[in-house]
C-alpha cells in the first residue's frame, strides 16, 4: 500500500503564533501553498492521499476550514501528544506508511519528495530520510527541504517504549536518536541536492518572523520563474540577488539551534 502524507499543522506556535494562517503570498497561507504543491505526488506512483493532523484546540479550527476548503482530509487529535496525535490519524486512515512533513517548510523539495515515496514503497525499513555527511538526521537541520517516512508500527513501538515528553512532542526523535533498536536508513543528501552542505547558514524553516519576512521575499520573487522553488534556484537567487539574506538566516539559525 503507498504510503499517505500527514502534513503536522497547528496555530498555536510559540514563537510565531497563528503561522499557518497568516497571509504569506496573494493572500494564501503557507498551509495552502504546501498543500498545493504537494497534491503533485499524490497519483499511483508515489503517495495514497494527505492528511493535516492537526489539534483538539478551537483555535485549530482555522486549520481544519483550510482543509475543507482545499477538500482535504484532516484529523484533530492530542495537541501536547504529538506521537499520538500521529498514530491517531494514520490509523483513521488504514495506512501503515507514513510521509511526515512539517507545514512550516514550505519550500519543500518535490523531487526528494517524491525520491523518498519510492524507496518507501519498496522497502521494509522502519524509518527512511535524509543525513548530512555527519550523520545528522534532516529533520534536525535547519534547511527545511525534506521530509521522512516512517511506520505506523514504528510510532506504536516508541509508544510502548518511553513516556517522555520529548519523544512524544517530536514524533521520530525516539526512532532516529536510537538507530539500533529500529531498521534506519538515511540517505545522503548530497546524493540528492549535490553542494547542499556547503550552505552552513542557509535556513527555509519558518519558526520566527525574521524567517516568515525571508521567506516571503523568496517566494514572491521565485514562484513565477521556471523552476524557482527548486533547491538549485534558490540558493542562486540567494548567491546572486539577495546574499544579504544569509546573514538573516544564519543570526535565526544561532538564536534557534535545533
Amino acid at each position: 500500500m503507498k504510503p499517505i502524507i500527514i502534513i503536522q499543522a497547528r496555530t498555536g506556535s510559540t514563537r510565531l503564533p497563528r503561522k499557518m494562517v497568516k497571509p504569506f503570498f496573494e493572500d494564501k497561507n503557507v498551509l495552502e501553498i504546501l498543500i498545493s504543491r504537494l497534491k503533485e505526488v499524490v497519483d499511483e506512483n508515489y503517495v495514497k492521499d494527505i492528511i493535516v493532523a492537526t489539534t483538539e484546540n478551537v483555535n485549530d479550527d482555522a486549520i481544519a476550514e483550510i482543509c475543507t476548503k482545499l477538500s482535504v482530509k484532516s484529523y484533530r487529535g492530542s495537541e501536547q501528544d504529538v506521537l499520538q496525535r500521529f498514530i491517531d490519524t494514520a490509523e483513521s486512515q488504514n495506512s501503515n506508511t507514513i510521509i511526515r512533513i512539517c507545514a512550516d517548510n514550505v519550500f519543500l523539495d518535490i523531487n526528494s519528495l517524491k525520491k523518498l515515496a519510492t524507496y518507501l514503497n519498496n522497502t521494509n525499513d522502519d524509518y527512511v530520510s535524509f543525513r548530512t555527511k555527519e550523520g545528522k538526521p534532516s529533520i534536525l537541520t535547519h534547511y527545511g527541504f525534506f521530509a521522512e517516512g516512517v511506520t505506523l508500527a514504528a510510532l506504536k513501538r516508541v509508544i510502548k517504549l518511553t513516556d517522555s515528553p520529548l519523544f512524544h512532542e517530536h514524533v521520530t526523535n525516539r526512532i532516529h536518536s536510537y538507530p539500533l533498536d529500529f531498521r534506519v536508513n538515511l540517505l545522503p543528501i548530497e546524493d540528492f541536492i549535490p553542494g547542499l552542505e556547503s550552505y552552513k547558514d542557509l535556513r527555509l524553516t519558518l519558526d520566527t518572523m525574521e524567517d516568515f519576512d525571508v521567506q516571503q521575499k523568496i517566494y514572491s520573487d521565485l514562484v513565477s520563474r521556471p523552476d524557482g522553488l527548486t533547491p538549485k534556484e534558490i540558493i542562486k537567487y540567494l548567491d546572486e540577488e539577495h546574499p544579504e539574506f544569509y546573514d538573516i538566516m544564519k543570526s535565526t539559525i544561532n538564536a534557534n539551534k535545533k
